[in-house]
C-alpha cells in the first residue's frame, strides 16, 4: 500500500498531481500492484534506477519515476522539461531494463489510456512498443475495475492500439528530450 505522504515527501512536493493522487487511491482501494494492467504497479522510488544512467542532480532533480513499466525492472518516470507546466501535464518517459529510454505519453492520463491495452510495454534501445499476442494473452485480474474508473473520472475507453500515442508524444518531446538527457549519460 502506498503512502501517499511518503510519495510527496519523496519528490519533495506540497500536493501530487490530481491525476496520480487518484492512481494511487485506485491501486490502494480496488486493485493492487500489476493487477489492473500487465507488468505495471505505481511505487514510491528513491532514483536507484535513474543512478544507472547518471547520478547528477541535475539529471535526478528533472526525473520522477512513478511506476514500474514491466515485470523486467523498466519504469516510468515524468519528465520536468522545464516548460513550467503542471506535474500530470509534463511528458513521460520509461527506462528500460535493457537501456533503452524513450518518451511514451505527453502526459499522465495518456499514459493511463497506453495501460488501458493491458500489456507489459516493451523496451528497446532503438524503440518503444506494446504488443499483444492474442493467443496468449490473458487479461488483468482487475482490468474491468480499472477500464471502469477511467471511463467515469476521465471519459476514457480501452485503445485497441497504443501506437498513435506513443508516436504523437515522440513527435513533439522525443528530441528535446534526447538532447537534455544525452549531456547526463555516463558510459
Amino acid at each position: 500500500m502506498i503512502d501517499i505522504n511518503n510519495f510527496k515527501e519523496n519528490f519533495q512536493l506540497e500536493a501530487l498531481p490530481v491525476t496520480l493522487e487518484k492512481l494511487i487511491h485506485f491501486q490502494n482501494n480496488t486493485s493492487s500492484f500489476e493487477c489492473y494492467s500487465q507488468g505495471f504497479g505505481v511505487y514510491i522510488d528513491s532514483w536507484y534506477g535513474l543512478e544507472t544512467w547518471s547520478n547528477e542532480e541535475a539529471f535526478l532533480d528533472k526525473l520522477y519515476p512513478i511506476a514500474q513499466a514491466n515485470g523486467s525492472g523498466s519504469f516510468y518516470t515524468i519528465w520536468d522539461d522545464g516548460s513550467g507546466k503542471e506535474l500530470d501535464q509534463m511528458p513521460i518517459a520509461v527506462f528500460g531494463d535493457e537501456g533503452g529510454v524513450h518518451i511514451v505519453a505527453e502526459n499522465l492520463l495518456q499514459l493511463l489510456h497506453l495501460l488501458t491495452f493491458d500489456t507489459e510495454i516493451s523496451v528497446d534501445f532503438d524503440e518503444v512498443y506494446f504488443y499483444k499476442d492474442e493467443e496468449d494473452y490473458e487479461e488483468s485480474e482487475d482490468l474491468n475495475e480499472f477500464l471502469e474508473w477511467l471511463k467515469t473520472d476521465y471519459n476514457l475507453e480501452q485503445i485497441n492500439n497504443p501506437d498513435a500515442i506513443i508516436e504523437s508524444a515522440q513527435l513533439k518531446y522525443k528530441d528535446a528530450f534526447a538532447n537534455w538527457s544525452k549531456q547526463y549519460y555516463t558510459d
